[in-house]
């Protein structure tokens, strides 16, 4: 498997939809890594998912196809500036921002997304000033490819720049790359840091000193949003510190890695290929083992044999006479906000969040450790999974060590509601499993529901 040569027109359909020889080369190379998790690529779940991943990529790559000319050309309209007196108006030197443009892009160094908040200001000159859309469409160019935050700024500014031709420009990007644990690092540490944080900036023309009186401005009008001068990273201390796939204590490929995986390896560059890249680019040539170590996460291993030790004289204490007893002389106990990390089936994108386990068990015992509990939502979290599944499993295997009176709840945020066409910000996933009593008790399930806080979701970032 590799590239396809630049003469091979095939076309294939997928029911009745066409499709191009590079969404075919990544769907070959999506399923070269299903088979090196060790899955069956055939099965139900997995059918479609090469063919998802490639739409995923290739729309989230769109931006390489794109030209800023052709969406600041016919953008530009006349406007005065100032009339009489000293002073910036108009279309000659007022300040304008555009803020809270909430974006994505694909972190060149191990290909998962990262989200960011873009703010973009110019000063106009020349009695004109461009339409506010198109700064935001300019952003989205340069987002949709493979990027680090700093790059990113610069593109943009100077893209606007040169497009419009104002008296300068500011870009101010808040960026949060996933920090996804390794599936032996996150039993050890259980203070995991899920998120990566930097702020950057670019200017250009007046804002080329970030000295500059210009940026006092620019500031002023963001310093309600919590940005400050004091968070910008310089240029160097972001490459140093950006993508965790570099900065984490694991994040030296072990050679044993790749050797064993050469053909995962290869399918990676060859999906970067497929997407317009070079792989041979410096930033790109440790990109594919960076992402396969990351995928390994998920191989298709037993790991819920493992629970058997656990669940060996667990169920014989809570029942010493063999049963549990009624109901009444039941307690409810829960463990709330267990996190989780996990990886969607259909994208081959990660989803996090937390579970929320709520149970019965008899008077007088003491109910069980959050350890184990964490342990049981681990071992079915590291692995391709759909959040349905995921709380049912959870469910089942807590109600087979502890009886059958349990609750899940798992919220979570999903990357492919921001990494795809649908691009939905903010959104957050909520499934329930209820077994026992909590079955057909709807105060019970009432009253465990009453005990999880709110924006639980969100506090594993």
């Amino acid at each position: 498997m590799g590239s396809l040569d630049e003469g091979h027109l095939c076309v294939e359909f997928d029911n009745g939809i066409e499709k191009d020889p590079e969404t075919i080369a990544i769907e070959d190379a999506v399923k070269v890594l299903l088979q090196g998790l060790g899955e069956d690529v055939n099965r139900e779940g997995l059918v479609k998912t090469p063919l998802r991943v490639a739409k995923a990529l290739r729309e989230g790559t769109r931006g390489y196809k794109q030209k800023v000319k052709d969406i600041v050309q016919g953008a530009l309209f006349p406007e005065v500036g100032v009339h009489d007196g000293v002073g910036h108006a108009g279309g000659v030197g007022g300040l304008v921002i555009v803020r809270d443009l909430d974006l994505f892009s694909y972190c060149e160094s191990c290909l998962l997304p990262f989200q960011f908040k873009c703010h973009v200001g110019y000063v106009p000159s020349g009695q004109r000033v461009v339409g506010l859309s198109k700064l935001s469409r300019v952003a989205d160019v340069f987002a949709k490819r493979l990027q680090d935050p700093q790059r990113l700024a610069d593109e943009i500014c100077s893209a606007l720049h040169h497009g419009i031709k104002p008296a300068g420009v500011a870009v101010m990007l808040e960026c949060l790359h996933i920090h996804f644990p390794n599936v032996e690092s996150v039993f050890l540490d259980s203070k995991h840091q899920g998120w990566v944080k930097v702020l950057v900036s670019s200017g250009s023309g007046v804002f080329g000193n970030e000295n500059a009186d210009a940026w006092v401005d620019f500031l002023g009008l963001l310093k309600f949003r919590g940005v400050t001068v004091e968070k910008i990273l310089s240029k160097d201390s972001t490459k140093q510190s950006w993508c965790p796939s570099h900065s984490s204590p694991m994040a030296k490929i072990p050679p044993e890695l790749v050797a064993a995986n050469p053909e995962m390896v290869a399918a990676v560059a060859s999906i970067l290929g497929s997407l317009g890249e070079d792989p041979s680019r410096k930033e790109l040539v440790e990109t594919p083992g960076h992402f396969v170590r990351w995928l390994m996460n998920f191989q298709n291993t037993k790991l819920e044999m493992k629970l058997n030790g656990f669940a060996c004289g667990i169920t014989d204490l809570l029942k010493p006479n063999g049963e549990v007893g009624s109901l009444n002389n039941k307690h409810m106990h829960s463990e709330l906000n267990l996190s989780f990390w996990s990886q969607c089936e259909h994208h081959l994108l990660p989803f996090y969040g937390v579970v929320h386990i709520g149970y019965f068990c008899p008077k007088g015992f003491n109910h069980i450790g959050k350890s184990l509990l964490q342990s049981i939502v681990h071992f079915y979290g590291f692995k391709l999974q759909v959040q349905e599944r995921l709380t049912r499993q959870i469910a089942e295997t807590v109600s087979s060590i502890l009886g059958g009176d349990i609750m899940v709840v798992v919220e979570a945020n999903h990357t492919c509601m921001i990494s795809r066409g649908i691009e939905k910000f903010g959104s957050n996933t909520a499934t329930i499993a209820v077994l026992g009593q909590f079955a057909t008790d709807p105060a019970a399930r009432a009253m465990f529901l009453e005990s999880i806080p709110d924006g639980t979701a969100s506090q594993i970032s």
